[in-house]
């Protein structure tokens, strides 16, 4: 074997579940090695750091399984929803999974070159699904709507709904027929993401609307709601007690694209949150930023402690592709320092380039909390700046590197928003249907949770 190759296979020995690096680039290989006259092959991922000239080698998970799932329609053309979140409970069954949908079925209808947002199910609500793996089949195990000690000014029960909080910040709702305009509701959420704290058995949510992150008991009762600096006076909702301790900076969130992802680590102290894109700040100017904002928050005092630079992928590489069209779905906290992060594009099938689940490391990144939600201390906002700016400005990001490349193995849908962990090496990805809206006459249901086998365990 050449020194090159040996080389290379040294690397891919030492990187596997242990470096995790920046990739400013990735890339898949096949490897080949011998070890006392026995030839090897493995095929790696390839991720270069540019940040550190490190490169990075892992070995590609084994797809094991593949689940579909089959439930009635909620209505003529409307689908039954899951998968905008993913999570398993320790000493749950490794099949056994926690997922949600996000704030019911909604469209946009263009009128007269206005789009308007319709919801043509405005009381449904919003809901955690306890479901299991079985032979094909996704199957619900419990449906725990989510309600309030009191009434919803909107259902007149117990139960919310998923419209819009507030007239001065969010989408107007309207009718299935995009003609009237309905109700807002307080208590509305766009639940995107879902994760469990074994300390106190509670559930937080990450909820795409504020952006908000809500703290939920098994029952599916909201038990408080940690809210962006400044909103208070406006978000009045005596049934769920709001805490304005998240950054004012993330007030400036783009609409739809909010709090896409929530994880706590597994020892219950410490709460994280990305969100799906750049914040607009200064404004919509900085849509095309690759920088995005991963949160975190100690659980004993419900306050943020540090924010990091996220790296999205450089469009340039894919074809036909905008920078703000690669977006962050969904994350897993493995523990205080590693997170994986799911990175995606806009397309599916055949079209898709971008489907990544990414092992990120904090550990030597950069805390910035604060410091860059305007212009004093760069000159830029964080969403302004460079990649190659953040680092003459002192900033390390988080580093990444791949562990499934979901496009690898020809996944036919857009969004997987959903990713869990189980023992360390089986990931298992879900994807959000958005309730087959753009596929009504569809005999298929359109979710696909498939499993994967890493040959390596991550602690």
């Amino acid at each position: 074997m050449s020194s090159k190759k040996w080389f290379a296979a040294a690397l891919a020995a030492l990187s596997v579940g242990s470096f995790p690096l920046l990739s400013s680039g990735a890339h898949a290989a096949e490897l080949e090695y011998t070890v006392n006259g026995q030839s090897t092959k493995v095929s790696v991922y390839e991720d270069w750091d540019s940040t550190s000239g490190t490169l990075s080698l892992t070995a590609k998970p084994k797809l094991t399984g593949k689940y579909t799932l089959n439930q009635p329609d909620l209505a003529k053309g409307i689908k039954f929803g899951i998968g905008s979140s993913l999570t398993h409970l320790p000493g749950d069954p490794d099949n056994v999974f926690y997922t949600t949908a996000d704030r019911g079925p909604n469209g946009e209808v263009d009128v007269k070159g206005t789009t308007r947002r319709t919801f043509p199910l405005p009381n449904y609500t919003p809901t955690i699904y306890k479901i299991q793996l079985d032979q094909d089949q996704i199957k619900v195990l419990e449906t725990i709507p989510l309600k309030i000690n009191g009434k919803d000014p909107v259902t007149g029960t117990s139960q919310i709904t998923g419209l819009p909080n507030l007239k001065s910040r969010d989408e107007v709702p309207y009718d299935q027929a995009a003609e009237n305009v309905i109700s807002y509701d307080p208590y509305g959420l766009d639940v995107e993401g879902l994760a469990y704290n074994p300390k106190d058995d509670t559930f937080w949510i990450s909820d795409e609307y504020g952006p908000y992150l809500v703290q939920v008991k098994r029952d599916g009762t909201l038990v408080q709601r940690l809210a962006p600096k400044g909103i208070s006076a406006e978000l009045n909702t005596p049934e769920l007690p709001l805490k304005d301790v998240l950054p004012a900076s993330y007030l400036n969130r783009r609409q739809n694209r909010g709090a896409e992802a929530v994880g706590v680590t597994p020892d219950g102290k410490w709460l994280y949150m990305a969100m799906q894109s750049p914040l607009r700040l200064p404004d919509k100017s900085v849509d095309n930023s690759r920088t995005l904002r991963i949160l975190k928050l100690d659980l004993a005092t419900l306050q943020p402690v540090a924010e990091y630079a996220y790296i999205a992928d450089d469009a340039k590489q894919f074809k036909d592709l905008k920078q703000g069209d690669i977006v962050i779905s969904d994350l897993n906290v493995i523990n205080e320092n590693t997170l994986l992060i799911d990175e995606r594009d806009k397309n599916a099938g055949d079209k898709a380039q971008l489907k990544k689940i990414y092992q990120i490391d904090l550990s030597k990144a950069t805390n910035i909390l604060g410091q860059y939600d305007d212009t004093s201390k760069a000159g830029k906002t964080l969403e302004q700046l460079t990649p190659a700016e953040l680092i003459k400005s002192g900033v390390t990001p988080v580093s990444k590197k791949t562990i499934l490349n979901a496009v690898d193995f020809k996944y036919p849908n857009e969004k997987i928003e959903g990713i869990s962990l189980v023992g360390g090496n089986k990931l298992v990805i879900v994807n959000d249907n958005d309730f087959g809206v753009d596929k009504p006459d569809s005999k298929e249901n359109g979710t696909d949770l498939w499993t994967f086998e890493l040959p390596y365990t991550l602690k």
